[in-house]
């Protein structure tokens, strides 16, 4: 089992910048693919960004690409995803998620790839 938590969201003003970042606990998330997904109510949930099982390859949301960056910390157990020159179309419960497989990708921009999710951190971006 991983337990994921999320940090980092709040309220940010158009055109800058936030990091949230996800913890986990209970598993090493070493050679495992990685990813942010949010939702906003009413509307399914949306793949942003991914990191595949070896780190080296990443994977972005048109929406998003140029503006958010993912990265993992194998030493502390942590994906980041850092986000700038955000927009108000960006607010949303982001959540971070965990494949549970080891050595293997999948379809990394499906919800249904992932086996373990934390709990969503708000982003909202407004003047």
């Amino acid at each position: 089992q991983v337990q994921l938590v999320e940090f980092g969201g709040g309220l940010v003003r158009p055109g800058g910048s936030l990091s949230l970042s996800c913890t986990a606990s209970g598993r090493t998330l070493k050679n495992q693919a990685m990813a942010w997904f949010r939702q906003t109510p009413g509307k399914e949930r949306e793949f942003v960004a991914a990191l595949g099982w070896s780190g080296s390859n990443t994977y972005y949301a048109d929406s998003v690409k140029g503006r958010f960056t993912i990265s993992r910390d194998d030493a502390r157990n942590t994906v980041a995803l850092q986000m700038d020159s955000l927009k108000p179309e960006d607010t949303a419960l982001y959540y971070c998620t965990a494949r549970g497989l080891i050595f293997t990708d999948g379809q990394l921009t499906s919800p249904s790839a992932y086996a373990y999710w934390g709990q969503g951190t708000q982003v909202t971006v407004s003047s």
